[in-house]
């Protein structure tokens, strides 16, 4: 099932759908043609998508082919009907095929981004970089920004070592994944999501510190389970998945036992750096009341 809900571009209303089952965002393909074409009404954007949709194919191209229709308000008389949608990757490749001065600054970007993969493959060391500044620049501290980067390492420890009993990438990380995170936080990792507002985000971003060393503990410990007794099956993995994250949760439990408070908190990335800086500003003025003193 899709949640509705109408995003603005540049003034334009764009119709757009959560599928939770999927976790991806279905953007109405129609309204973004209309939006980057400047077309007069839906009508024009339709026969723009219709025109659009044959050259596509003749170019060999699976957009038209994978895509998905999802039911939508229509702005003309507000019922529901089937609706041409794209996800972000599919947009992204529509995009590059509408000849638009609005469309440009997408075409360039993507640009950048493909120049900056191969960059990355030439030189794994600037994927690390980038992410430091990436998080600089969305305001996460230097001691957070190190805590995230030793997680990331960790979990490349943890997916190199499934990779080696066999474990497929996808639904099956997915599902060892829910186990750990099942095992440590009594929740899975959409339940966790949810208690967070998250949709898209990645957990991890948007974790407390304790909740950040918590996960990492989980995983490093199924990683050294792993090594220690080489599961050969699916079944057998998702055992010492479950054992790993059960380490973690006995480590939580002790900390709230010690603490009197919970662990899990449902403040995302952007609450608690509210929080944060709330803190820093209450001791700052602390500190300036007892000067004043």
């Amino acid at each position: 099932m899709g949640t509705d809900k109408v995003q603005l571009f540049e003034d334009q209303p764009i119709r757009t759908a959560w599928v939770e089952d999927e976790e991806e965002w279905y953007f109405s393909i129609v309204d973004v043609i209309g939006a980057l074409t400047e077309q007069p009404g839906i009508d024009g954007a339709r026969n723009y998508w219709k025109v659009l949709k044959n050259r596509l194919k003749e170019e060999g191209s699976q957009l038209v082919t994978n895509c998905n229709q999802l039911k939508m308000k229509s702005p003309k008389d507000g019922k529901r009907y089937n609706t041409d949608v794209a996800n972000t990757e599919q947009l992204l490749r529509l995009i590059q095929s509408i000849p638009s001065k609005k469309a440009e600054p997408f075409k360039l970007w993507l640009a950048q981004v493909g120049r900056e993969r191969i960059e990355e493959v030439i030189d794994p060391e600037l994927t690390i970089e980038r992410a430091l500044e990436t998080y600089a620049k969305k305001g996460y501290s230097r001691e957070w920004i190190n805590q995230r980067l030793q997680a990331i390492q960790v979990r490349k420890e943890l997916t190199d070592e499934w990779d080696k009993r066999g474990v497929k990438k996808g639904v099956e990380y997915a599902i060892l994944t829910d186990e750990i995170t099942r095992a440590w936080s009594g929740m899975t990792t959409r339940q966790y999501k949810n208690l967070k507002g998250l949709k898209k985000e990645n957990l991890r971003d948007n974790m407390s510190t304790l909740e950040l060393v918590l996960n990492m503990l989980a995983e490093a410990t199924t990683t050294e389970i792993s090594k220690q007794k080489q599961p050969e099956t699916f079944e057998e993995n998702r055992i010492v998945a479950s054992e790993g994250g059960a380490a973690a949760g006995e480590a939580r439990a002790a900390v709230e036992k010690r603490t009197g408070r919970s662990v899990i908190t449902n403040k995302n990335a952007a609450q608690l750096q509210d929080l944060v800086t709330g803190l820093i500003e209450a001791d700052i003025n602390e500190t300036d009341d007892k000067e004043i003193r």
